[in-house]
């Protein structure tokens, strides 16, 4: 089944900065987690770059919903996918079909390393 896959949507809290602005909040009691269920996870592209620091992976994903699904999951969101945490790469697109089945497809990277 394409669409038997699972994601968990991490979204920050706010807190007030020093400077009395409103910031993204990260801290693991400010943050909400969705179970998104119904989704397509696909292999991206994989990647490794060396330099000084030494090397660094980076993994990439592509998120589709099922046809008629439409959760809220914003470009400043984070993922979870198989117990890694990936950050939403771009913005979230949505896809308007005529016939009801509207979907939204994302693409999230994790990196490892340096």
């Amino acid at each position: 089944m394409i669409f038997g896959q699972s994601v968990v949507v991490i979204r920050a809290g706010e807190r007030e900065s020093r400077a009395g602005d409103i910031v993204a909040d990260w801290s693991p009691s400010a943050v909400t987690r969705r179970l998104i269920e119904g989704v397509s996870v696909q292999p991206n592209f994989q990647n490794e770059d060396t330099d000084a620091g030494g090397i660094t992976r980076s993994t990439g994903y592509r998120v589709l919903t099922a046809p008629g699904a439409t959760p809220d999951i914003r470009s400043t969101d984070r993922i979870e996918y198989r117990g890694e945490v990936h950050v939403v790469s771009g913005e979230v697109a949505f896809w308007p079909d005529p016939h009801g089945a509207d979907h939204i497809e994302l693409t999230m990277t994790a990196w490892k390393g340096a």
